[in-house]
């Protein structure tokens, strides 16, 4: 299975953790791992490597930017002559996605639906570096919530909010459902599951399941719950709603059900997964 972080046992309580990591060529790569309830970008600051992932391999460069999110399974390696160097910095994906709501960034919702790790070569990668090494050195002098997100909007305009994920095929994913996979995040659609996808996509539901299959590897059952337990950790994170509302409003049939999926999902209940979640901005 590889080995599971959470944010919490890392961040010690800061609002984002930040590192510098380097990988000497010809050694063995990082340890493959998954995150329990944090996204990360991921800055190439200097030389090559590879992404390790189950669909294959993705080669790095410096100045490329990678966002990792908490279902993705990966490892890093370095590549010769000088390896790989790169800047992680780490935020709870509850924090994440309320950025995102606020602000109305990737409104089409395609980087939580892509396939695997999302990759961007920005047009000025060194005014991209420079937004990482300064969140890096901001972590080290006991960063407040605003630097967070000063690194947020200071990245984003440089990886191109509105880009769509390829598909498997190179084209990227038909409008049609971009815009149903959009609408499925809201609360009102979502509980009314694969019923409520068809009818906002108006295609067949064969046509619907091969066209998300090829577009972002998954079924619409598999979408569906994805979208569900993502909208669960973020009301677990920022509200003190009883749990079984929670599931309720996420399209759970009851709270043990919710319970089961949440827990399989994230290694941690609902009421843990709340726990460690409000703990991480409480220093």
């Amino acid at each position: 299975m590889g080995q599971v972080l959470r944010f919490a046992s890392a961040a010690f309580g800061r609002p984002y953790h930040a590192a510098r990591v380097l990988l000497a060529p010809r050694t063995p790569h990082s340890e493959l791992h998954t995150h329990a309830d944090f996204h990360e970008f991921m800055g190439v600051t200097s030389g090559r490597g590879e992404h390790l992932l189950e669909t294959g391999t993705i080669p790095l460069e410096t100045g490329d930017i990678v966002l990792v999110r908490p279902r993705d399974r990966h490892a890093f390696r370095g590549c010769a002559p000088d390896g790989l160097e790169f800047i992680n910095v780490a935020f709870p994906s509850s924090a994440w996605q309320g950025f995102l709501n606020l602000t109305r960034t990737n409104p089409t919702g395609s980087w939580d639906a892509a396939r695997q790790p999302i990759t961007f070569r920005p047009a000025d990668p060194q005014t991209v570096m420079a937004t990482f090494e300064s969140a890096l050195e901001r972590f080290s002098d006991d960063p407040g919530t605003f630097d967070l997100m000063r690194f947020w909007i200071e990245l984003l305009p440089q990886v191109s909010p509105e880009e769509l994920p390829a598909t498997a095929s190179g084209k990227k994913a038909p409008a049609w459902l971009v815009e149903a996979c959009a609408a499925m995040r809201d609360q009102e659609n979502l509980r009314g599951g694969v019923p409520r996808l068809l009818e906002l996509a108006g295609v067949s539901p064969a046509h619907l399941s091969r066209s998300l299959r090829a577009a972002y590897g998954m079924t619409p059952t598999n979408l569906i719950a994805d979208l569900r337990l993502e909208h669960a950790a973020a009301l677990l994170a920022a509200t003190s709603d009883p749990i079984a509302e929670i599931a309720t409003r996420c399209g759970f049939a009851s709270q043990s059900y919710f319970t089961r999926c949440f827990t399989a999902a994230h290694s941690l209940s609902p009421r843990a997964f709340r726990h460690h979640a409000q703990r991480a901005f409480v220093p």
